[in-house]
Parts: C-alpha cells; structure tokens; sequence
C-alpha cells in the first residue's frame, strides 16, 4: 500500500491540507486529525508531510507509542530532536526548564510544565522565523502526558506563527488536546464507489462473491480493503464467519495471521518492537539477540519488510511497524513467559537508562517486588522534579503494585493521589484512593486522604461534620509534631467555613486549634486559616498581621498569594490587591500557571471590589484561560462570575447574564453570590430595584446557595439602597443590626464603607444630610467608586428635596467619576438624574480601555509600561510574535503608530 492509497474520496480533506499550507507564513492553526483505527489519519499525516516537503516547509514529528506513555517528555523529545540547538537561544528559566524536562541536569529543582511548554513554543517559533513549519503527531493518544500537555498549550497560541500543527487521534480516546479547543478534520468511512475503486486498485481479479464479502466487511474503512485481501482466506470464503467480529478485531487477526508465517527470529523482532517504547532499529536487533540467542541483523527482518507488515528507514536507524493494530495483534499472539523474557531483554538493552529500564523490569516482572517498587519510587522522583506529573503518578501507582509491604503500598497511593491532586485530575485522584481500605489507614494518612478528596472544590462542599472531621485529624496530627499537615488541614477546614458556614461553635474548634498552633502568629498560612474561619471576630487581628508583611510578602509569592486570600476574605480588598499583584511576577517567572490562575482570580474580585476595572478586566479574563489549562473548573466557574460582575458595572446585559449562567453550572457557592452580586448591581443602575433587592437578599438567607457572610458585608450599602428604592426599608432592620454589631469587631473597610452608604440611603430626611456629609468626609483613597456612588445617591436625594442646583454639583462630579472608572451602567444613570435636574451632559467618550478586548488591553498596558514584546510574551505565555501580532491590531483602535505614544493614553 502506498500513501495515496487510501486518500480515495479524500478530496475535501486534501483541500483543507492544502488550505492549511498554503496559508501558514499569514497563520499558524492546529488541526486534531480524527478517526477510527484504519480509517487513514497517518497517511493523510504523511501526505501533508509530501506536501509541505514540496512547498519547502519544515518537517517536525513524532509518534506515539502504546508502550511509551510512561516516559515524561520522550514525545516531545522526538519532535524537538531536529532544532534542539536552539534552546541555547532561549531566556534562562526557559532553556533549563526545557533542558530539565528532557533529562538534562539543572542547577536546583525541576520546572513547572508551563514554563517547559512556554519554552517548546518559543524554540519553535524561532525554528519558523526563517521557514515555517509543519508539526505532525501521529497516534497522539498515546504520546506521553507530559508531552501532550506542552503541545497542547503551544496548539492554543499558534495563530501568529508561522507553524501548524496536525495531530491524529484514533477516536475513543480522551487526550488534552480535546480541552484546547482546536479545529477538527474528522475521517469518515469512504463511500460505495471509493471503497470499490480502492479495492479492486489493490486487489484486481477477485471472485464476485469474495469482492462483495471484502466491500461489506471492510465497510468503507480503507485499511481494511487494503489488509483483509492479503489474510489467509479460509474455506467456504463465499459465507460470512459464524461469528461476527468488530472490524478492529478483524484487522488484527488479519496481521497476526500474516505474522504466524514469518521465520520464529522475525516474529521475535516483531515482539520487541511492539514491546519497545521507541523505534530505534538497533534496540530491537539488541534485545531480540538476547532473546534468540544469536545476533540478529536487519537481515532478520527482510520477511517482515517484504510482507508489507514493517519498514525500515532510509538509513537504517529505525523500525516502523505497519500500523498501530499490528502492536496489539503482536502482544495479543505471544504468551505472558514470552513476553516477560522480550521486556527482561530489552532491561539489558537498555543499560544506563534506568527510566526506561524500570518500566520493562516491572513489565517482565511476575509477582511484587520491593526491588523494582523502590526503582520506581526514584523513576517517580525524576519524572517530578521534570514536571512530568502524569509519569510521577504511573511510577508510584506501578510501585503500589509491586509492593511487599501493604504499608508501603498504601502511601505510595496516597502520595501518588496528592501529586494527581497538583494536575487537577479528579478522576485519578478517586481512583487511586478507591483502591485504599479507609480501615488499614493510620490517623495521618487517613488525614491526607480526607485533604485530597476534598481538595478539587477547596473543600466548598464540606458541611458540618466534614470541618469537624478535618479539625479532628488535624488536632490528631499536631499532638504527633506534623505541623504542617495540621496547618493544611485546617487550611481546608478554614475554606468550607468560609463557603459553608457551620455555626459559630465548629468555627470557633477551627479557630481554637489553629491559635494554639506553635508557629509565629504572622505566619501567612495562619493568617489565612483566622481569616477564612473568623473573618469577623478576629479580622482585626488578621488586618493586623497583614500590615506587619512588607506589600511584597518578603519576596515570597506563595505567602503573598495566600496574604492576598486572607485579606479578600476579611474585607480589605486595598491589601488583597496589593499581595496578589506582588505574587503574580514571580509565579508567572516560575512557570506556576495553577498558582498563576488562584493569583490572578484574587486579583481580579479585589479590583472589581474597588472599581478598578483596567486591572479587573484582563485579570479575570486571563483567570478563566489560566484556570481551564490547569483543569480547575471552579476557578475557571468564579473567573465566569468575576467578569459578570464587571459586566454589570460596564452595563453589558447580555455579556452579564451569559457569564452568569455560565458560572452558575459549576454550583460553586463563591461564584453563586458573586453573581446574585452582579445581577444587584446591574439592576440598581437600570432603575429597576426591586429586582435588585430579590437578588441581593439571597447573599443574607441562609437557605439561599448563594447565601455568603462576608459577601453580604461587601453588598450592604447594595442592598439597603435596594429596599430603600423598591419600599422596603423596613425588611433590612435586622440585617442592618447585624451589620452594626460585625462593624464593632472589624475595622473592614469594605464593611464600614458600605454601613457609611446604607446609613444616608435608609435615613430619614430630617438626617438624611447629615448621613451623607458623614460617609463624604470617611472617603478613603482607593475607593473611588465608593465616593462617586455617595455623591450620586446623595445628588438625587437633593433633587427630589427640590435643592436642584446643590444636587447638580454632586452629580456632575459623580458622573465624571464614573466615566474615569468605566463604570458606564452608573455613568448612565448619573446622567439620566442630571438630565431629570434640567441639566444635559455631553456624551461619554469611551476610554481607551473600552476599545479593546481583554486580552489586547493587558498587552497595552504592560507595554506602556515599557516591556519589549518578548518580556510580554514571558510574563503571558505568549510567543513575542504573538504579542507583536496583538500589538498591531490595538494601534489603530487607540488610534497611534506607535508603542511609545501607548504610555500618554489612560489605559489603566
């Protein structure tokens, strides 16, 4: 069978190839090739490569192999092997991350994938700068995690390149390419006429009988019509077989039959290379002497080469098996005693690889063995300071497997679980820990396994028992010296008490242990648990310690990440956007795209919080990208919610409630009251409060899912402008008194602020004035919004007391403070009360920020700031083409030539 063989009837697909190539030096694009076994995705893959071969394009590629997915980054290497030159090129962090990743040594310890992956971006886009580039995948379902996960993340950003990337994947399987939302050239079965022409092409004369057996059998699969006429023909061929097989089963008997007539030291080559996890030719001759006996020479698979089952390549380096159904047949048709004996071969052929040696001792392995679990463990080790996760969890899930000891099994389990837990794969996680008897467990392991499986939702969904178990283990553990574990486990505990409010007397156990934790009280882990469990009886104390940190957490971005939840969680949204802001740089710097996208969402609901919707809206916006590449869907379900609630304040109705709905899926109770908050809001400044008031009294009901406590802390000057609109007044008492007596305990600047508001818009007009005098004179800087929604609430209330020229006042200066925030549904209604007052106002003039998506704002901002593109391309895990490609479209909507003249524009 030649390529073009089984492009019969694969017109629009050629198209399309030819569409892709033609067009790649204006736009990259990654396409996923998918299909049945057999249906042609490889040939249409080495079509493409002809192709491109013809247009004077560069060829990368690599092939995945059923055996190989254990081995962190051996995909990517064998991709990157032909422009690995270039990473002497690449900045610092990425070059030895990239070197790490692909078992070079580094000065100390192992990347983050991310990095690794911006790395492979960056080294291929300057592969391309000269010649483009065509990247071919082939049978990616099996390339290894590690591997799929970098190319999936350079598949995203490719658009600007010019590089294309085409990967075959056999259908029913999942990989992550599927979440990276590419385009997809699916292969169907050929129809009628193509299946006959393809046929009778490859085997002219057959008898009618046998040619309407093969066109029915086959049905339309063209490796099928190629391979079923060379199987031997059993007797009687004119019937159908008495039992009907798949297809797939089908094609496999059909090599393992032609396999069956080889001579023995063929079918033994064939063995090793179906075993193998590369296709090197002198592996297999290697490994299939020491199982001969002899020494095997490329010779020795002449058979195989002329009965069209195998190829050796110009050159002879390596080995290509026919198809990937002949990896199977082979393993199918050997007993275990011959199997085992090829993988103990290939150990000795292996010598000085001990990755790859590892996997096949545990293959030829019959039965435990604390030996090979022990090598594992340290093959674990390697694939994790690489960041390859994927292989580390493999590594100890083999080694639990193998091991003697039952306790050893147990934690390797439990371990192998809380590194699936850093990947986001709940799947695995469940798995790994339904493998484990709860009643083998000591009181530490049984802690951690409580930690992990609770972990995916940040614990949200823990009720009453689930806190008061976590705070059990975690006294449990304390009183045994594992301070740390106890500090993550009220960490957790402290989170479903935020989410889920137990009552004060299970908040008052997480507190009580917590404060008798022998650790400095300024620790950020312990700030963090006091804010999330008591972020009112003891948020002045937390407000306290996070004073005591210097706006940089003392260069520590993880302790600056969790001072920036702490903050958030007490009300001081000023300080949380400070501590995330000094977090991000070096998390970003790192590679941590997981912490990168928990940074950034604490960002983005501060800056929302305060109005400061140039910082919000790319934060929130690159939250929800950063969460859906780190498989967090919480996150992702809370950034959806984020960018709704600055929908409300930009007045986007439409862009609102589909967020809104959107986050609302995911059932998250932070993303429940931050989008009742939303919807308030964007009611309140559509002149329709009593809508506004039934969406925000769910964040005070208890019953209510988005009932949340220090969300309604935020949202009561919302909410009792609310019910003083709609008529209400008088159903917000009780929350108003509840209010008062948290505003005694915590120095919260966003509940005061909101107290100082709900005070002048409930009050009396005999003291009406005075109220608002009161919460003018408390403006506090950095709260703009705050400031400009008093002088609004405060100009109307002048208006209808027939003060009207006062009122103008204040309600010029709140609109232009509303225009210099981009809060447009308020700037709308401040002019809508001016126009009320007899006075008109010029039209708003969008500011320079509304003209561009999130993504091009960021991009402006950081360069006005005076980042090259290529620092830009680092901080956003972009290549810098990409960031120049951006930068040309943002030019002419701001209307400049140039990136310096973006720095004399208010872009923030």
């Amino acid at each position: 069978m030649t390529p073009g063989d089984i492009l019969f009837g694969r017109r629009e697909e050629s198209r399309r190839l030819d569409e892709l190539l033609d067009g790649i030096a204006r736009r990259g694009a990654a396409v996923l090739v998918r299909g049945e076994p057999g249906i042609g995705k490889s040939v249409l893959l080495a079509a493409g490569a002809r192709a491109a071969a013809g247009r004077g394009l560069r060829v990368l590629s690599a092939v995945g192999v059923e055996s190989q997915p254990q081995l962190p980054f051996a995909g990517l290497r064998a991709l990157l092997e032909p422009v690995l030159a270039g990473i002497a090129d690449l900045p610092a962090p990425q070059r030895d991350a990239l070197r790490s990743a692909l078992g070079e040594p580094v000065a100390e310890g192992g990347p983050d994938l991310f990095l690794t992956a911006l790395a492979t971006l960056d080294l291929l886009a300057e592969a391309a700068a000269g010649t483009p580039v065509l990247l071919l995948v082939e049978d990616a379902q099996w390339l290894d995690r590690a591997s799929a996960d970098v190319l999936a993340f350079v598949a995203r950003r490719l658009e600007a390149e010019p590089v294309v990337l085409l990967a075959a994947i056999r259908d029913g399987f999942d990989t992550p390419f599927d979440a990276a939302g590419l385009a997809e050239l699916r292969l169907e079965r050929l129809d009628a006429a193509a299946a006959g022409e393809l046929l009778d092409a490859r085997a002219p004369g057959l008898r009618p009988g046998l040619r309407r057996r093969l066109l029915l059998e086959a049905a339309g699969n063209p490796l099928a019509l190629v391979e079923l006429p060379l199987a031997p023909v059993p007797a009687g061929a004119g019937a159908f077989p008495a039992a009907w097989l798949p297809l797939t089963a089908r094609l496999e008997q059909a090599f393992g039959a032609r396999v069956a007539a080889l001579p023995a030291v063929t079918r033994t080559l064939l063995l090793v290379a179906a075993l193998n996890d590369t296709d090197l030719l002198a592996e297999v001759l290697a490994a299939g002497g020491i199982v001969a006996g002899r020494r095997c020479g490329a010779e020795d698979l002449g058979p195989a080469v002329a009965a069209c089952l195998a190829d050796i390549e110009p050159g002879g380096a390596r080995l290509h098996l026919r198809h990937p159904l002949m990896r199977s047949a082979l393993r199918q048709r050997a007993g275990a005693a011959e199997r085992s004996a090829v993988h103990a071969a290939l150990v000795d052929a292996l010598a000085g690889q001990p990755n790859r040696q590892v996997w096949h001792r545990a293959a030829a392995t019959p039965g435990p063995d604390e030996g090979i679990a022990a090598d594992l463990d340290a093959a674990a080790d390697r694939a994790y300071r690489q960041g390859a996760v994927v292989a580390a969890v493999a590594a100890l899930q083999r080694a639990a497997e193998l091991s003697l000891d039952p306790r050893a099994g147990i934690a390797r389990r439990i371990r192998a679980a809380e590194i699936a837990f850093e990947l986001g794969r709940q799947d695995l996680v469940d798995r790994l820990l339904d493998e484990v008897d709860p009643g083998t467990l000591s009181t530490a392991e049984q802690a951690r396994l409580t930690w992990v499986r609770g972990g995916f939702r940040e614990h949200a969904h823990d009720g009453r028992q689930g806190v008061r178990s976590l705070v059990g283990f975690a006294h449990s553990v304390l009183a045994d010296g594992d301070t740390d574990l106890a500090l993550m486990l009220l960490g957790a505990a402290g989170t479903a008490t935020f989410w889920n409010d137990p009552g004060p007397d299970v908040r008052g156990d997480v507190v009580e242990v917590a404060e008798r934790m022998p650790i400095d009280p300024a620790d950020a882990r312990l700030v963090g648990i006091l804010a999330y469990a008591a972020p009112i009886d003891r948020g002045a104390a937390v407000i306290d310690n996070l004073w005591l940190w210097a706006p940089d957490a003392g260069g520590d971005p993880l302790a600056a990440r969790l001072l920036g939840n702490a903050a958030a969680a007490v009300g001081a949204f000023d300080l949380s956007l400070q501590f995330a802001t000094a977090a991000l740089g070096p998390l970003r710097a790192q590679g941590r795209l997981g912490f990168v996208a928990r940074a950034l969402i604490t960002q983005a609901n501060a800056a929302v919080q305060l109005a400061n919707l140039g910082v919000a809206t790319p934060a929130a916006e690159e939250a929800g990208r950063r969460a859906g590449e780190t498989a967090q869907p919480h996150l992702a379900a809370l950034a959806q919610a984020t960018e709704a609630k600055i929908a409300a304040l930009r007045g986007e109705p439409d862009r609102l409630e589909r967020l809104a709905g959107a986050a609302e899926r995911e059932s998250m109770p932070a993303s429940l009251s931050v989008v009742a908050h939303a919807r308030g809001l964007a009611a309140l400044a559509d002149g329709r409060p009593a809508d506004a008031y039934d969406a925000l009294a769910r964040l005070y009901d208890p019953a209510d899912p988005a009932y949340h406590v220090m969300h309604g802390c935020a949202a009561i000057g919302d909410l009792a402008e609310a019910a003083a609109r709609s008529g209400q007044a008088g159903a917000v008492a009780g929350v108003m008194a509840a209010m008062e007596r948290r505003a005694r305990l915590t120095p919260a600047e966003s509940l005061h602020n909101g107290l100082r508001h709900a005070r002048a818009v409930l009050a009396g007009d005999d003291v009406a004035e005075q109220r608002y005098e009161e919460a003018l004179r408390a403006d506090v800087p950095g709260w703009p919004f705050v400031r400009a929604r008093a002088l609004l609430a405060y100009g109307e209330w002048l208006r209808r007391q027939r003060r009207v020229a006062e009122s103008r006042t204040r309600l010029r200066t709140a609109r232009e403070l509303f225009d210099a925030l981009g809060t447009n549904a308020w700037s709308d209604r401040a002019r809508q009360e001016l126009r009320a007052s007899g006075e008109s106002s010029r039209s708003r003039t969008p500011a320079a920020r509304d003209r561009l998506t999130p993504q091009e704002l960021q991009i402006a901002q950081l360069a006005a700031e005076g980042l090259t593109n290529r620092e830009i391309g680092q901080r956003l895990y972009l290549s810098h083409r990409t960031v120049s490609t951006v930068l040309h479209r943002v030019f002419p909507k701001l209307g400049v030539t140039s990136r310096s003249d973006l720095s004399r524009l208010d872009l923030r």
